[in-house]
């Protein structure tokens, strides 16, 4: 097993270092192509709907259009940076794990074609689809969807928001990602330890006992993968979080305009901060509840 693990894994690098740059550059010019050509079509597409739509009211209209610069700002920072970060993963690690995924074939001449075979071509084809889905959903999907809402059914009641409101939406969003940006940022980095070696701890331990993914023979070798790339699981999880607390931190506005309140957004963006340090002590079997204020 450790022979055979070894070998899948300097042939998996093989393969990665082969068919990666250029799943993963076909797969990046691709994708961030596609958000740069369409990005003034789709700045055009929605300031005209949002003009042309009666589904909201002038004071909510004046509210999203002050919010444009930062939804498009974060449209393209986010929709490249996520490019990138799904087209290296995506372009050198599936040609990877297939190479691991043939020792669930049956002989062993299966088992020696499937992991040379595997992962090669079938990774340049999948970056290609994920580029034509991508841009079916920028050129297609959205504008339907833009459509819809100028064409909403006129007895339809619109959504509204008073003028006084406005102000206190655009405060408690920014107040949003102030706070919860450095705060998530900071809760992440701290428990980033603990995720690497209670992983770690976990895996070993179902190594030893044969159970959860270790439980199959088959299984071992991609098991064994997990294992040394559990530090990439967690350096993901870290961004993760950091990406949801821009728009855990946005939708206090949103809270402000259901609410008709400032402190209760306000309350949201404190109690949210407080929600993750919970949650992350319950996922890592750290200590219950939490010492952040709700």
């Amino acid at each position: 097993v450790v022979f055979s693990f070894c070998a899948a894994f300097l042939l998996g690098g093989i393969k990665a270092m082969v068919v990666g740059p250029v799943a993963a550059a076909l797969m990046i010019l691709g994708n961030v192509g596609v958000i740069l050509v369409l990005f003034p079509a789709h700045v055009w597409w929605t300031i005209y709907s949002l003009i042309k739509t009666d589904r909201i009211n002038a004071g909510l209209k004046l509210a999203v259009a002050i919010a444009l610069p930062v939804l498009f700002g974060l449209w393209l920072g986010l929709g490249i940076f996520g490019s990138a970060l799904v087209a290296l993963g995506y372009g050198f690690f599936t040609p990877w794990i297939s190479t691991f995924e043939a020792f669930r074939q049956e002989s062993e001449a299966k088992k020696f074609v499937h992991g040379i075979v595997d992962g090669t071509w079938g990774t340049i084809k999948g970056s290609c689809t994920v580029v034509r889905d991508f841009a079916d959903m920028c050129f297609h999907s959205y504008p339907v969807y833009l459509k819809e809402l100028r064409e909403c059914a006129q007895d339809r009641e619109p959504l509204s928001i008073r003028l006084l409101d406005v102000p206190s939406c655009i405060l408690v969003g920014l107040l949003g990602l102030i706070v919860d940006i450095p705060l998530y940022t900071v809760i992440a980095l701290i428990k980033s330890p603990y995720m690497l070696f209670k992983g770690w701890q976990r895996l070993l331990h179902d190594l030893i006992s044969r159970e959860g993914p270790f439980l199959e023979p088959v299984c071992v070798p991609i098991a064994g993968l997990a294992i040394l790339f559990w530090p990439l699981v967690v350096v993901g999880s870290v961004l993760l979080a950091v990406v949801s607390s821009i728009f855990v931190g946005l939708y206090g506005a949103v809270i402000v305009y259901q609410e008709k309140s400032f402190r209760r957004g306000a309350s949201y963006v404190v109690t949210m901060v407080a929600e993750f340090d919970e949650y992350t002590n319950d996922w890592l079997y750290l200590r219950e509840g939490t010492v952040l204020p709700k």
